[in-house]
């Protein structure tokens, strides 16, 4: 039998490290709690020291000054509709160009890939003219487009390279017991995909709920999201730092309680695909 392997000073030195740079990353968790509890003249005194209270008359503040639960529910709105229509098509599109290994196919699997590098600023300019050309700004439907258009080519390039390790042969017997092609699919194909949707539904999730520019240029303030809504706390001459926090708070623990949810999901697609039958 081996000998199990000794707790050495290295070691305790490592997990020092690690803990530490936990910490690091912490840090911004520290100042955004404890500074949603303080007054707007304790943040700018003193942004590191605890609050003397703990009230909640800050989220009661912020929660009237954006009416917090409609720009809660846009970006809800925003952000589900982006979200599954991006893991649909880009599954489904990444699906085609694996089993059609065609040279167009593959000319457009390189199109995708080159679109990755294309800074979002560089393109600002004609995308205010193509969303007034057809119409699509100020509207729900245009900026969920607009979401699909610059978040299809990584949510794509992830499922193209896991969709290659789906052996064929399941397809194959699919097949031959009558399964049709969108059967084959969705029936067969995508239930084996979970752990790589789960990654593009946190990673896409974390983008457009957090997106500020994007929004600012396509939609107006007749449907407002959470960052355009808290823009509203920093003035020319006054930043609300205090209801900044707050509002920050409030719109980070839905997306904290949601990666923690999803996280579990991917532990266990790993842990099952891990697994040899």
């Amino acid at each position: 039998m081996e000998d199990k392997q000794r707790y050495t000073p290295l070691l305790f030195v490592f997990e020092l490290l690690c803990a530490l740079l936990a910490l690091l990353f912490l840090t911004p968790f520290y100042f955004l709690i404890i500074n949603s509890f303080k007054k707007l003249g304790a943040i700018l005194l003193n942004a590191a020291e605890l609050p003397t209270s703990w009230g909640f008359g800050n989220f009661k503040r912020a929660w009237i000054a954006i009416d917090f639960p409609v720009v809660f529910m846009h970006s809800v709105v925003i952000t589900v509709l982006s979200v599954g229509c991006l893991v649909i098509v880009a599954s489904m599109s990444a699906y085609r160009l694996v089993r059609k290994p065609t040279t167009f196919n593959k000319f457009l699997f390189t199109v995708y890939v080159a679109a990755m590098i294309i800074p979002f600023q560089s393109v600002m300019l004609p995308l205010m003219r193509i969303t007034s050309m057809f119409e699509l700004r100020g509207h729900v439907y245009g900026i969920v487009i607009c979401y699909i258009g610059f978040g299809i080519s990584l949510s794509m390039f992830l499922f193209h390279g896991f969709i290659k390790s789906v052996p064929l042969e399941i397809e194959e017997a699919a097949v031959v017991d009558g399964c049709s092609p969108y059967g084959v699919f969705w029936r067969i194909v995508f239930p084996l995909l979970k752990p790589i949707a789960v990654t593009v539904i946190i990673l896409n999730v974390l983008w457009i709920w957090n997106d500020y520019l994007l929004p600012v240029l396509v939609i107006n303030d007749n449907f407002t999201t959470i960052p355009l809504a808290v823009q509203k706390f920093f003035g020319q001459y006054l930043r609300k730092w205090d209801l900044a926090m707050a509002s920050l708070t409030l719109s980070t623990l839905p997306i904290i309680a949601f990666f923690l949810f999803l996280q579990k999901h991917i532990i266990q697609g790993i842990t099952a695909g891990s697994v040899k039958g």
